[in-house]
């Protein structure tokens, strides 16, 4: 059966699970991983694969992995990728999902080293924005919310040529020095860039108007 992502956004069990992880970070003081969020990250990484000229289906596939990326989190925090990728398997199947297309869903959810997965990593990694944080007592920010709401302007695009992806952020430095930028998103900037590299393109930074990576 073919399971559309327009399914899998009108699905009540799927909107609960996000709703409820989203709760669970909320409490834990998390910033914002709810519908923006997850919309995004699926939008984003079609976007990439389209780009790359895969497969519509496999970019919609994609775009349902990203939708669904963050579900794990209604378990635990650790290890919520993995956690997501078994809730996954367990809604797709009910809905009649094919097993080859199943196995390439998890497989991105869980971060395995396929193109849906590197697509869906650069999309959720590099969502970074003010409109993330949910503490609105800016004297009670801890690094995370400052560096995320110092963030004035987010923008991925490919360059000309599709050989990059640059993620472009204008900072306000009064807020957060770009140097706090690096102290939180370090890691998630190197797995981006393998991801990428996985796509064969590279990635680049720009903060201010500075290549940075």
């Amino acid at each position: 059966m073919l399971v559309t992502y327009e399914d899998i956004r009108n699905d009540e069990s799927i909107k609960c699970y996000i709703t409820e992880a989203d709760k669970a970070l909320s409490a834990l003081g998390y910033t914002e991983h709810s519908f923006p969020h997850v919309v995004k990250a699926a939008t984003m990484a079609e976007m990439i694969l389209l780009t790359l000229n895969y497969p519509k289906r496999t970019a919609e596939l994609a775009k349902i992995a990203g939708y669904m990326h963050d579900i794990g989190n209604i378990v635990n925090r650790i290890d919520h990728a993995q956690s997501g990728a078994v809730m996954a398997f367990r809604l797709l199947d009910r809905m009649g999902m094919d097993p080859a297309e199943i196995a390439m869903v998890i497989s991105a959810i869980g971060n395995h080293d396929e193109s849906t997965a590197a697509a869906v990593i650069l999309a959720d990694k590099t969502d970074v924005r003010r409109s993330r944080v949910r503490n609105q007592d800016f004297a009670s920010f801890d690094i995370h919310d400052r560096v995320n709401y110092a963030v004035e302007e987010s923008k991925i695009y490919f360059n000309e040529d599709h050989s990059a992806i640059i993620l472009d952020l204008k900072i306000d430095t009064s807020i957060s020095a770009v140097m706090d930028y690096f102290e939180i998103f370090l890691g998630r900037m190197m797995l981006s860039r393998k991801a990428a590299e996985f796509l064969n393109i590279s990635f680049e930074l720009v903060i201010n108007g500075q290549r940075l990576l």
